[in-house]
């Protein structure tokens, strides 16, 4: 895969978009809902893992702060993972994780460049 490059306006055409997304969000659990947090993500990460276009998502915890949390989700296109930011479904899986939250940002990166380890075990 190649890097999007700018055009002559700086702007990257949708073509040079396509291709993988990462999206990451930032969460800041309420006190005390960190168990809650992580069973309700997980249960609403089996039901979104089944959509079209969703590749892969991770939950991770900090090591320092153990109220503060990433789920990395990557998609096969920025067209369907904003499908499904914009769906009746998402709104519906999410409710229970809003009440949980504190805080959260979102960022959405393109995919560029992976590399596996030579020995990638699997998680």
């Amino acid at each position: 895969m190649t890097a999007a490059t700018p055009n002559q306006t700086g702007q990257t055409s949708p073509t040079e978009r396509a291709g993988p997304v990462r999206a990451v969000l930032s969460m800041r659990t309420r006190p005390g809902c960190e168990r809650r947090f992580e069973t309700e993500w997980q249960t609403i990460a089996d039901q979104i893992r089944t959509l079209d276009g969703c590749l892969r998502q991770d939950l991770v915890r900090d090591a320092d702060d153990p109220r503060s949390y990433l789920i990395i989700t990557d998609w096969a296109d920025r067209e369907r993972l904003d499908a499904f930011g914009r769906s009746a479904q998402r709104d519906r899986l999410l409710r229970v994780i809003r009440e949980l939250r504190e805080s959260a940002q979102r960022h959405t990166y393109q995919v560029l460049h992976s590399v596996p380890s030579e020995r990638e075990e699997p998680r």
